[in-house]
C-alpha cells in the first residue's frame, strides 16, 4: 500500500463571488496535519478570489459559462490531477485531521478488502452557526443514526447498506466526502436535479461496485447562514419539490407523502 506521502488527493474549492468565508475554508485545508494539494475552481472570476489564491500559492481554475452548481463541481473535480478529489465549499471548514483519518480508514479497508476500491470516503459532520461550531441539532442526529450501517465493514461493502442509509434522507452531507477519481472517473455529477445533486449522486455511488470508508467523527463543518444554497432553495420550494423526487426513487408515492410530512421539519435547520 502507498504512504500517506504517496497518497495524492485534492481538496478542490469551489468559489462563488465574494464570500466571507472563503479564506477560513482555505485556512483549514492549509493546516492539515497531513497535507494535501489545494485548487480554487470558480465561474465568477473576481479579484477578490484571485486576491486569496495568490495569498496561499493556490492555483485557481476559472471556467467559462454562466454559473451551475452541477457544472461547477465537475469543473472542480476534473481540474484536480489526484486520485482522490475533495469538493470543498467556500462557506465550509474541515478538522485539521480530515486527511489523516481518510489516509488510514481507506488504506485500512482496501487491505482487508482483496481487490475491492474504496470509491468513496466521508465523516460525520457539526453545524457551524454564528461562527461557532454549534450542538448537534435533531437532524444532523437522524443523520448519523442512517450512517450506523457504514460503520461495518462488511456493510460498507453491501450496495443494499449503502442504499438503506439513503432511503430516510440525505445522510451524507456533501462537503465531508471525497472520491476515488481513480475508480469513479471524469464529471462524477451527472444528475439532474438542482438541489439534490449530491442525494442523487450518492444513489449513484451507491450502486457502483466498491467499498465506502466512514469515519464516524464530526471532521468537517457546515455553515448555517441566510447566504446558503439551501436556505435560498427552502425559500423557493425547489428542494421539496427535488425531495419528493428522491423519495420516490426508494418508495412508493403514498410512503413519499407521508415521510415528508415529517422530513420538511428538518428545513428549520435554516430558519
Amino acid at each position: 500500500m502507498a504512504s500517506k506521502e504517496s497518497f495524492s488527493h485534492t481538496f478542490a474549492v469551489c468559489a462563488y463571488k465574494e464570500s466571507e468565508y472563503l479564506e477560513e475554508c482555505v485556512k483549514s485545508l492549509v493546516n492539515q496535519a497531513v497535507k494535501s494539494k489545494i485548487i480554487i475552481a470558480t465561474s465568477t472570476p473576481c479579484p477578490y478570489i484571485e486576491n486569496i489564491a495568490n495569498k496561499y500559492d493556490i492555483p485557481l481554475f476559472v471556467r467559462d459559462g454562466a454559473s451551475d452548481i452541477r457544472d461547477d463541481w465537475n469543473f472542480a473535480y476534473n481540474s484536480a490531477d489526484t486520485d482522490w478529489v475533495t469538493i470543498a465549499h467556500q462557506d465550509d471548514k474541515y478538522n485539521e485531521f480530515y486527511v489523516k483519518n481518510m489516509i488510514d480508514r481507506v488504506k485500512k479497508l482496501e487491505a482487508k478488502a482483496k481487490g475491492k476500491d474504496v470509491t468513496m470516503f466521508y465523516t460525520d459532520y457539526m453545524p457551524i452557526k454564528n461562527g461557532e461550531i454549534g450542538k448537534r441539532d435533531i437532524n444532523s442526529k437522524i443523520r448519523r443514526f442512517l450512517r450506523i450501517p457504514m460503520k461495518s465493514d462488511g456493510m460498507a461493502k453491501s450496495a443494499f447498506w449503502r442504499k438503506a442509509t439513503l432511503c430516510l434522507g440525505n445522510s451524507i452531507c456533501c462537503p465531508s466526502v471525497t472520491y476515488n477519481k481513480k475508480v469513479l472517473g471524469e464529471s462524477v455529477f451527472t444528475s439532474e436535479l438542482k438541489f439534490n445533486i449530491d442525494w442523487d449522486t450518492f444513489l449513484k455511488l451507491a450502486k457502483v461496485d466498491g467499498i465506502w470508508a466512514y469515519v464516524d467523527k464530526p471532521l468537517s463543518y457546515y455553515r448555517v447562514h441566510d447566504g446558503a444554497t439551501s436556505k435560498e432553495f427552502i425559500v423557493s420550494h425547489k428542494r421539496e419539490i427535488d425531495d419528493t423526487y428522491m423519495f420516490n426513487q426508494f418508495w412508493p408515492k403514498w410512503m413519499t407523502k407521508l415521510i415528508m410530512v415529517f422530513y420538511k421539519k428538518a428545513y428549520n435547520t435554516y430558519g
